[in-house]
C-alpha cells in the first residue's frame, strides 16, 4: 500500500478528564489500525505523556508541529500548546473545557482545509466547553457553522440508522420547531447521504410520529395529521420511498425498523433512547449533510470511568472505521457521477 495515499484521521481530544484520550490511545495500541489510516491527535505531547503515565498506556507517538509533517505508520500528535496542564480524571474543569475547544477548533479548521480527510471527535462536556468562541449545544451545530452544507445528526450501526429532525433543543420547543419545510429538508439530507455515503441507490426511509399513537386522529395532538402526514405524502409524490408516521412506542419493539434503510425521529430522545438500547457501545454518531466527514462514538465523557481502565473502545474504533468507509464511498460516488456526466457531455458533442 502506498502510505501517502492513506486516509488521514484527525482526532479531537474532547474533555481530557473524561475517557476520550484513553479510548483514542487504546484504539491505536493495535498497530493493525495503522494499516487502515494515519491518525493525528490534536493536542499536545506533554498532555499525552502525562496521560500515558497516569493510565500506564504504552503507546509510541510521533510529535509534529504541522499537519504536513505527519508520518504514516505512526500515531501522530499535533502540538497545539506547550504548557503543562493539570489532569483531574473524572472531574470536569475549566481547563479541560478550554483545551477541548482548542483541539476541536484546530481539528475542524484542518478538516475544512482538506489537510485531514476525516474528523473523529472524542466526547466533550457541553457545559464547560462554553465560551465566547463556543456557544453551541453540541458538536453538530459547531461543525455546521464551520463547514459547508446543512447538518443532520445520524446515529448508526451496520443495521440501524436513525436521523433526528430536531436535535439539541428543549422538549418544550419541539412541536413549534417541526414544520413541513424542516421535515422536507431533513428527509432530503438523509436521502442524499444514503445514496452518496452508503451507496444505497433507492433508499427507504421511515418517519416517526410526534405524539403518542401519532395523535390518535387528533385526540392526543394534531401535528401528526396536520403537518407530518401531508408532508410525507408530498415527498412521496416526488418518487421517494418515505413512509409514516409510525408510532414510536411500537416501531422498534416490533422490529419494523429492520424494513428500512434509515429512520427519522422527531426529536433527540425519541431517536437516541431506542438506538442506545439496541446498540450502545458499538454505535457511531455521524454528521450527515456536510461537505466533510465527521464521526464520533455514541457515548459521552463517562467521568465515572475515567482513570479506572474500564472504558470500552468499541464505539470509538467503529467511529474510525465508519469515517474511513464513508470517506471512500463518497469519493467513489463523486468519481462515478463525474465520469457519467463527462461521458454524457461527450455524447452531446458528437
Amino acid at each position: 500500500m502506498d502510505k501517502s495515499k492513506k486516509i488521514i484521521i484527525g482526532i479531537s481530544i474532547g474533555d481530557f478528564n473524561g475517557i476520550g484520550i484513553e479510548i483514542a490511545l487504546k484504539t491505536f495500541l493495535d498497530k493493525r489500525m495503522l494499516d487502515f489510516c494515519t491518525p493525528i491527535l490534536f493536542g499536545s505531547t506533554k498532555l499525552i505523556t502525562a496521560y500515558k503515565k497516569n493510565m500506564n498506556i504504552d503507546i509510541i507517538f510521533n510529535g509534529i508541529k504541522h499537519v504536513d509533517k505527519v508520518i504514516h505508520g505512526k500515531f501522530n500528535i499535533l502540538n497545539l500548546w506547550n504548557e503543562e496542564i493539570e489532569i483531574n480524571l473524572g472531574e470536569p474543569t475549566e481547563a479541560s473545557g478550554k483545551y477541548a475547544f482548542e483541539s476541536l477548533e484546530a481539528a475542524t479548521n484542518s478538516l475544512a482545509k482538506g489537510e485531514i480527510d476525516v474528523l473523529v471527535t472524542a466526547p466533550i462536556n457541553k457545559d464547560n466547553i462554553q465560551s465566547e468562541n463556543f456557544k453551541f449545544p453540541g458538536h453538530t451545530e459547531f461543525l455546521e457553522s464551520k463547514l459547508e452544507g446543512e447538518s443532520l445528526m445520524v446515529l448508526m450501526t451496520d443495521k440501524l440508522r436513525i436521523g433526528l429532525i430536531t436535535g439539541h433543543i428543549p422538549v418544550s420547543k419541539i412541536s413549534e420547531t417541526i414544520t413541513p419545510d424542516l421535515i422536507k429538508k431533513k428527509v432530503a439530507i438523509l436521502y442524499n447521504t444514503l445514496i452518496n455515503d452508503f451507496a444505497i441507490s433507492k433508499p427507504k426511509i421511515a418517519i416517526l410520529g410526534l405524539n403518542p399513537h401519532c395523535g390518535d386522529h387528533g385526540v392526543i395532538g394534531n401535528e401528526d395529521d396536520e403537518i407530518i402526514r401531508p408532508t410525507i405524502l408530498e415527498i412521496q409524490n416526488t418518487g421517494q420511498l418515505v413512509y409514516g408516521p409510525y408510532a414510536a412506542d411500537s416501531f422498534f419493539g416490533s422490529e419494523n425498523y429492520k424494513n428500512f434503510d434509515a429512520i427519522l425521529a422527531m426529536y433527540h430522545d425519541q431517536g437516541l433512547a431506542p438506538f442506545k438500547t439496541l446498540s450502545f457501545g458499538g454505535g457511531v454518531n455521524f454528521t450527515a449533510g456536510l461537505d466533510k466527514v465527521r464521526t464520533s462514538p455514541d457515548h459521552g465523557t463517562a467521568y465515572e470511568l475515567a482513570g479506572k481502565n474500564l472504558a470500552n473502545i468499541n464505539s470509538f474504533k467503529e467511529a474510525v472505521f465508519t469515517g474511513i468507509q464513508i470517506f471512500k464511498t463518497r469519493k467513489e460516488y463523486k468519481s462515478l457521477t463525474e465520469n457519467t456526466l463527462k461521458r454524457s457531455r461527450q455524447k452531446e458533442k458528437r
